[in-house]
């Protein structure tokens, strides 16, 4: 069961502590379909310039990645130039171009809008409306935003969360749309508008799934990050996340609230691997294998048991029922 992708495939400039990598392939969609690819089939709807590499486009395809839906448009593909400083959280945009992809309006081919699983990446929330008014009744749809959006096209975005299943935000975005300090209460709000669950990426500090609806109730699962004594480029952290956790949904065929947990453990592995190194180079060589791997030692580094009687009799004043 594939995935269908919408989004930014861009021209990276990054500048981090470690180094300085020029003109490297980046953009969203670029980030999620490579990691996505190691679990299921990937299609890819966006857009290029005639300047876009063709190594680039090479890399993907052997990557069984489908390309049919990727625009070539003459002009120069988006651009994008950043620096992270110590705060690897947060980068400075140096530049922004939009090129081509001030144009773009996602044409989904006539086969795959029977796509059972959708992604809309961080891209207009009224290209994101575009897309799920193309696909025909998505098993799962799940979107990603930014603080942009929620200023300036907040009512737009407000109705695309009404029409998506999952939502992928980070704490400070939560917030910021529920206009709440309080960020129990503000993915609440968020949850009404529908989507049965909101993930909430949490930088270093990991990542929480709240979850609401088809028997779920409300609840809570929180993951921390993977511990890492180097990070290179956190270019595409979030994206890779996203890709971890829809392309386990889409390999497993399985919605149910635990599969959704192991699928954010997942969504965090890959991520981790992604800031390994630029761009998406850590990706290319990386296999299910390190993927398993790194899960199995992630749920040793979490893994706790259950406080037992005969423990909690030795505590003062501890009544066992």
């Amino acid at each position: 069961m594939g995935i269908l992708v919408v989004g930014s495939v861009a021209l990276d400039d990054v500048q981090t502590p470690v180094g300085h990598r020029p003109r490297t392939l980046g953009g969203a969609c670029t980030y999620f379909a490579t990691a996505a690819s190691l679990y299921t089939r990937v299609s890819v709807v966006g857009v290029v310039g005639t300047d876009f590499p063709q190594e680039h486009i090479d890399f993907l395809r052997t990557r069984d990645i489908d390309l049919r839906g990727l625009q070539v448009m003459d002009g120069k593909t988006f651009f994008w130039a950043g620096r992270y400083g110590t705060d690897l959280d947060n980068a400075e945009t140096l530049d922004t171009q939009l090129n081509v992809f001030a144009d773009f309006h996602p044409t989904v081919p006539q086969d795959l809008r029977g796509s059972e699983y959708v992604f809309l990446a961080n891209i207009d929330p009224e290209l994101q409306i575009e897309v799920l008014k193309q696909v025909s009744s998505p098993r799962l749809t799940a979107l990603d935003s930014m603080n942009f959006w929620i200023t300036s096209k907040r009512d737009t975005l407000t109705e695309a969360l009404s029409m998506v299943d999952v939502v992928f935000l980070n704490e400070a975005e939560v917030k910021l749309y529920a206009q709440d300090g309080n960020l129990i209460a503000a993915a609440g709000q968020i949850l009404d508008l529908g989507p049965r669950a909101l993930i909430i990426k949490r930088g270093e500090h990991g990542a929480m799934l709240v979850t609401r609806g088809d028997g779920f109730g409300q609840r809570f699962f929180l993951t921390p990050a993977y511990p890492l004594e180097r990070v290179v480029d956190p270019t595409g952290a979030g994206d890779t996340f996203a890709a971890g956790f829809m392309g386990y949904l889409a390999s497993s065929s399985d919605l149910s609230l635990e599969t959704f947990r192991r699928a954010v453990v997942h969504g965090t592995v890959v991520a981790s691997f992604t800031v390994e190194d630029f761009s998406i180079d850590r990706l290319r060589s990386l296999q299910v294998g390190d993927i398993r791997e790194r899960y199995d030692m992630f749920r040793s580094l979490t893994h706790f048991d259950p406080l037992a009687d005969e423990e909690c009799r030795a505590f003062r004043n501890c009544q066992v029922i």
